[in-house]
């Protein structure tokens, strides 16, 4: 009696105890959101055109998928330092730390994660960790250069990625910006439908 219990209790409870995880993750993304479009909302912090700043409520995104929410691989493997391209002549300098192995939609693939070297030397970008990427979605529905993604190290052998807190680079909004270029080895050959669309024209 008490197994057919315990069994009962797990079949009518479980499903439930993943909803806090979900709500604490949507809470935590609607934060993350806020935040940016708080930023952009500063006269002078904003890299939006100054006509556009007067009338900005909020960045335009995706519909919030968990389907692009995915738990990577990390396999760490430090390459040496290069200067990454930029929509500049600037080449800053980063390191490759190692690469997150997942699946998405059904597909296998790999980004690699970066380390900026000269943020890395202030306190409070230490454990600043870099993805920058691009997908099919870029030029039609996203940014035509690509998006990124920011990470907290060190990173374990699992790793949440979520593409749903995909940010463009401030180039994607106009302005003498200089942003970095992702690398090849970052685009995946998918339409990755989550996180900040295009902005106007650019």
């Amino acid at each position: 009696m008490r197994s057919a219990f315990v069994l009962l209790f797990v079949c009518v409870a479980g499903p439930g105890w993943a909803q806090p995880k979900e709500q604490a993750w949507r809470v935590a993304l609607d934060a993350y959101w806020a935040e940016v479009d708080s930023t952009y909302r500063d006269t002078l912090h904003s890299p939006l055109p100054k006509l556009d700043r007067k009338d900005f409520e909020a960045l335009e995104r995706f519909p919030v998928d968990p389907a692009y929410r995915v738990l990577a691989r990390f396999e760490t493997l430090e390459g040496p330092v290069f200067g990454m391209k930029t929509s500049t002549e600037r080449e800053p300098k980063y390191r490759s730390v190692g690469t997150l192995h997942f699946m998405l939609a059904g597909v296998e693939e790999q980004l690699t994660v970066y380390k900026n070297i000269d943020l890395s030397r202030l306190d409070e970008y230490r454990n600043y960790l870099f993805v920058p990427f691009t997908d099919l979605t870029n030029a039609e529905a996203t940014y035509g250069g690509g998006r990124y993604i920011d990470l907290e190290g060190p990173l374990g052998e699992e790793v949440e990625l979520d593409f749903n807190r995909a940010y463009n680079p401030y180039c994607a909004y106009g302005g003498a910006y200089s942003c970095p270029i992702p690398p090849l080895e970052n685009h995946l050959e998918l339409p990755v439908r989550a996180g900040v669309l295009k902005y106007h024209d650019h």
